[in-house]
Formats: C-alpha cells, structure tokens, sequence
C-alpha cells in the first residue's frame, strides 16, 4: 500500500512508485474513478482527454439540476 499525506489545500503528492507504474510525467492528466468508498487513479491518455473535453460540450443541455439528480442512482 502506498499512502500520502493531504494537505490543507486538498492536495497530495502521488507517490513514486504509483508515478512509475502509471508512467506519470510533468503535465500528464490523471482520472479519479469513484465506485462507492473506492477511487482509482488512472493516467488519461491525451485522445481520451481531447475526446472528452468535446463530448462534453455537445451533450451539455443534460446538465441541469433536475437531470442531475434523476441520474444520480444509475
């Protein structure tokens, strides 16, 4: 098990063994997948990121308050 410590910002630092089996680098983006109490990080492939950066602009009229919460237990 790896651990960091929070700081009060809300940051952490990923630790170095995490950062080599992900093959982390400067300016790489990472995913947080949350399924009831557990997150897994992921390293984000650029395409992945580009894809949904514009996805999410063309699906943005379901992104209310009401939508929110009739999905919320999907």
């Amino acid at each position: 098990m790896q651990v960091a410590t929070l700081t009060q910002k809300g940051q952490a630092t990923i630790p170095v063994k995490i950062r080599k089996v992900l093959h982390l680098q400067r300016g790489d983006k990472i995913a947080f997948d949350v399924k009831d109490d557990t997150v897994t990080i992921r390293k984000l492939e650029s395409f992945d990121y580009e894809y949904h950066q514009h996805l999410s602009k063309t699906v943005s009229e379901w992104d209310g308050k009401e939508d929110n919460e009739a999905y919320n237990d999907l």
